[in-house]
């Protein structure tokens, strides 16, 4: 990678970027042929996806020259610098020294939260318990635009690295703070995604009744790392015209609340309580379920008076078109008894391939019940840019899903691959004015700990 040059620490940042990883060509982009495929595997040429933002000049992304450094471990926090380092930002993630981010070392369902939450980013192991170590972590702050952390509440505080302190000498910073909850009674609980989706009601709507159940992905993780992300992107835009920074929050329970939120109106609009998605007793639309085939299962919905006339034509249901009990949507939805066996009795004798030809074939929404690594062998992401070419630490060669956005018909790629533990620390260090002895002083005495291999 190519050195940055430096500027006075006072001032924003802004560098020439690093040489993208990948280009494509007519050959298009290599993917592996399952998921975690390690290095020294072959890999297949699969059709190039539309073109992505990742391989034009890195200063053209539109978070080129912000730098943020990152203070944030497990999911919440890093999904935040993720969203910013694939819009172009410099994201720093700062990692204890000597054996770095504990998220690196989880297991079982947590063994691919660093991979998937960790690219575009530079890493700096760093002893903060040292004074040398706490003053190239001020140096590094007072050269960014954006401060990230998601540490108990006290805890930047207690180093002297809370926004009250840091506002006194850099106006300009925008400094966020991802936590359990925002300021209120709850402010000083500890929590976690599956505790505010227990507080919140989610888990309550996710299993069967008396069976709450936490949703199968780390919702509130994730959407609060992305409303962290909108909540900086709005902050640097108001610094655009005030010239200072601000602290902005995010939080996982009011996140999971905003989610409920269209279970909480419609108890207002019907007056009657949500009752768990299982139960299904009080869906929106007559067919919206998962039906069982002959060899499998389906996902199949009617949702418009269009779609059911469809529907009716396409399977010989003449017999539910005709009926009045049927003739809305209302109706059906309030008379599912009616033909809602008659439908799964009908599709039970059917494969799941005829099924499922028959009904894209009609244009009607459905959907196979798939598992998350069937993703890997995805048509539609491969070929779309959907999926990201990365390399792990330890050289397992996969892919990993892009962000699901476009910019002008393209997608963001991968600049950078999940950082080795402090792989950036010495260019880092140069950056900041040290000088190669310094610096080279710096990671033999273990202030900063030396790129791993």
């Amino acid at each position: 990678m190519r050195a940055m040059r430096l500027l006075n620490p006072q001032e924003t940042w802004r560098a020439e970027r690093p040489h993208v990883l990948y280009s494509l060509s007519s050959g298009g982009i290599k993917w592996p042929r399952a998921a975690g495929v390690k290095k020294r595997e072959a890999l297949q040429d699969s059709s190039a996806p539309r073109e992505m933002i990742a391989a034009m000049p890195a200063n053209d992304l539109p978070l080129a020259g912000v730098r943020v450094v990152e203070f944030c471990h497990v999911i919440m926090g890093p999904t935040c610098g993720l969203i910013l380092g694939d819009l172009g930002a410099d994201v720093i993630k700062v990692e204890p020294a000597p054996n770095g981010d504990n998220t690196r070392r989880m297991v079982g369902s947590g063994a691919g939260f660093f991979a998937t939450y960790n690219r575009n980013k530079r890493s700096l192991a760093l002893d903060m318990k040292t004074p040398e170590g706490m003053e190239i972590a001020k140096k590094l702050i007072a050269s960014a635009d954006v401060l990230t952390e998601n540490f108990r509440p006290g805890a930047m505080d207690a180093l002297g690295l809370g926004y009250e302190a840091l506002k006194k000498s850099h106006e300009r910073l925008v400094y966020c703070s991802l936590k359990g909850f925002l300021s209120g009674p709850y402010d000083k609980r500890a929590a976690l995604d599956e505790v505010v989706q227990m507080m919140a009601g989610l888990a309550y709507m996710t299993g069967p009744l008396g069976q709450p159940l936490r949703a199968g992905a780390s919702v509130n993780d994730v959407m609060g790392g992305m409303f962290a992300a909108i909540g900086i992107l709005a902050a640097l835009r108001e610094r655009d015209s005030t010239g200072k920074g601000q602290l902005v929050q995010s939080a996982l329970y009011e996140n999971c609340a905003f989610l409920v939120g269209q279970h909480m109106m419609q108890y207002v609009v019907t007056g009657t309580p949500a009752a768990p998605m299982p139960q299904r007793l009080q869906a929106a639309w007559g067919i919206y379920n998962v039906f069982d085939c002959a060899d499998g299962q389906l996902f199949l919905a009617v949702v418009t008076e269009t779609q059911w006339k469809i529907f009716c034509d396409e399977f010989g249901f003449a017999h539910l078109l005709a009926d009045e009990r049927l003739k809305t949507n209302a109706m059906r939805a309030n008379n599912r008894e009616v033909f809602l066996p008659f439908v799964r009795e009908q599709f039970a004798q059917w494969k799941r391939d005829d099924l499922e030809a028959k009904v894209a074939a009609a244009g009607l929404p459905y959907a196979p019940i798939a598992k998350p690594h069937e993703l890997f062998d995805d048509p539609h992401l491969k070929e779309s840019g959907g999926l990201l070419p990365l390399t792990l630490p330890d050289g397992t060669e996969t892919v990993t899903p892009a962000l699901p956005i476009e910019l002008a018909g393209r997608r963001l790629g991968t600049r950078l691959n999940p950082p080795k533990i402090s792989e950036h620390g010495r260019e880092i260090l140069i950056e900041l004015g040290y000088g190669a002895t310094a610096s080279d002083d710096l990671i033999a005495r273990g202030i900063v700990t030396p790129a791993a291999k």
